[in-house]
């Protein structure tokens, strides 16, 4: 996956006559190099929103998700799991800056040869300029080579594990089972892998059709709701000593997505022009862990 951007950004930079540094120190490459949106705090582009957004976002689809945490488990020892986390940490920002830098590019090469950002039903995709550039606008086989085994390469790279992950997490949690025969444990754990193989394909064709914006703002948005009840019962039975209304949970749980759905719906109307970026999931957290709250035992 790296080794197809790092190709397409070689690829792109000599379409355009520049060598990497030249792009590097480029005057089109400043203009997408602001970090900083601080002029407007109703934005979504608000940068204290995305630093907020981004902390929950790490704690609930990485601390409190089976798939990534599965990593840190087969660890040996608690150092060895820091050293992990540590050094995945160092990796990714790495990786994100060079995706980044491919980003700008694509922008750029764009702008240059007079190329317009793909739409659907009058609403710019962004996420469809990378293949766009790498199939149809004339850079060669090579690139559309390049971009195809990228995406195959990082798409697998999720599958694998995330299905991995929810056939252990299934067979555990719901079906209890270590506690069967081991005759029937390996043919049970393969049904389970394939039916939700098949229900992975369906989400992933079904998102295809719910999504307003670009996939990643999409996902993020979507993660916003899902991920917050998670974030909640992971604090409340951290920080908390209490037992809870078990018959309630799933009740505070939808109640809480319910209403984290209408404020981002309505907050513009509601809060004077204020519109929620990613701090939605914390904010859908704190609502799950005071429903907790009010449904613990004495």
């Amino acid at each position: 996956m790296l080794s197809a951007v790092v190709f397409a950004i070689y690829y792109i930079n000599q379409k355009i006559g520049w060598s990497f540094l030249e792009f590097y120190h480029s005057e089109e490459l400043k203009d997408f190099s602001k970090i900083l949106f601080t002029d407007d705090i109703h934005e979504k582009s608000y940068f204290l929103k995305s630093f907020l957004g981004g902390i929950f976002i790490t704690v609930a689809m990485t601390g409190v998700d089976q798939d990534m945490m599965q990593k840190n488990l087969t660890c040996k020892n608690l150092k060895e799991a820091q050293k992990n986390m540590l050094s995945m940490v160092s990796l990714l920002v790495i990786v994100n800056f060079v995706f980044l830098l491919l980003g700008a590019l694509l922008y750029i090469y764009a702008n240059k040869f007079g190329l317009e950002v793909p739409t659907i039903d009058g609403v710019k995709r962004t996420d469809l300029l990378f293949p766009m550039i790498a199939v149809k606008s004339g850079l060669g086989l090579p690139l559309a080579l390049v971009f195809i085994l990228g995406v195959i390469a990082a798409a697998y790279s999720s599958a694998d594990s995330a299905l991995t992950s929810l056939t252990t997490s299934y067979c555990v949690d719901f079906l209890d089972i270590e506690n069967k025969e081991q005759s029937v444990q390996k043919g049970l754990r393969k049904k389970v892998h394939i039916v939700i193989s098949v229900i992975l394909v369906i989400v992933v064709v079904l998102f295809n059709y719910v999504l307003e914006r670009d996939v990643i703002t999409g996902l993020f948005t979507i993660a916003s709701y899902t991920y917050g009840p998670l974030l909640g019962l992971f604090f409340f039975g951290i920080y908390t000593k209490h037992n809870v209304k078990e018959n309630y949970v799933l009740i505070v749980c939808l109640l809480s997505v319910a209403i984290s759905y209408l404020l981002n719906r309505y907050s513009v109307d509601i809060f004077n022009g204020y519109k929620f970026s990613f701090e939605l999931l914390g904010l859908n957290g704190l609502f799950t862990f005071f429903g907790l709250w009010l449904i613990r035992r004495k």
